[in-house]
């Protein structure tokens, strides 16, 4: 009996994961892109229903020291070629320029302003950067968890950027695929802020891509859902598409 019960208790220790191990294999499951260039719509909804809606262009560049992306407002007409350009730094601040084309201008993102509104959106600069799995510390061991029936992983990861906006993110990972379902964002003061659900997901080349998300703000009952109209991968984008001057 005390044998069977030492091979139980080594059999649940051996299957254990750290919220790390969870979350490095979810960050590759979406991996491997090297470049992509993609059609979105993003349609704002505010607390009473009213719907706004935008079209944008995202080209990303994948890369070992962080990866870089740049998007371009397509419409409305009076946001038309404002554009975001996004370095990934791992570990540190990530570097983000805002082109204005009203004001033919660049403006640089400072670090305080990354928890702020990107464009009128519920999402902010910080969401919208890269979502490496690098950039947060993680508590202890994944948990086991069910939701409609499919098992999933709960971990729970802190931003390493003191600028930040939260506090702390909750992120429940299928068990079986490791692509993530939903989230939990927290303000500084601990309490929920917003809510993120991975509605739709399409498989390229091998590569899993984010098909449809919403984020939720559960204080000023906002959302923002992001659909992907048309997605290509491994597309060649040249380095120069991701820099200052290509903002202009």
């Amino acid at each position: 009996m005390k044998k069977l019960l030492l091979i139980t208790i080594f059999g649940l220790c051996a299957f254990a994961q750290s919220s790390l191990e969870v979350a490095k294999k979810s960050y590759d499951v979406m991996s491997g892109y090297g470049s992509s260039s993609s059609l979105t719509t993003m349609v704002l909804k505010n607390a009473q229903g009213v719907e706004n809606i935008r079209k944008l262009e995202i080209k990303k560049l994948e890369g070992e020291s962080g990866d870089k992306s740049i998007l371009t407002f397509l419409y409305p007409r009076d946001i038309q070629g404002t554009k975001l350009l996004s370095f990934e730094q791992i570990a540190k601040d990530d570097k983000q320029r805002l082109y204005l084309p009203a004001l033919k201008r660049v403006k640089r993102i400072s670090s305080r302003n990354k928890s702020g509104s990107f464009m009128a959106s519920e999402f902010s600069y910080e969401d919208i950067a890269s979502q490496n799995y690098k950039n947060y510390s993680y508590e202890g061991e994944a948990l086991e968890v069910t939701q409609d029936g499919e098992k999933f992983f709960k971990i729970t990861r802190v931003p390493l950027d003191k600028n930040s906006g939260y506090s702390k993110q909750i992120i429940f990972i299928n068990a079986e695929s490791y692509l993530a379902k939903n989230g939990e964002y927290f303000d500084k003061r601990g309490k929920l802020l917003k809510e993120v659900s991975f509605l739709e997901y399409q498989k390229l080349d091998s590569v899993y891509r984010i098909k449809v998300m919403r984020m939720f703000n559960v204080q000023n009952k906002k959302e923002s859902v992001l659909t992907w109209d048309e997605d290509k991968i491994k597309v060649n984008i040249p380095k120069s598409e991701f820099s200052k001057r290509a903002l202009k």
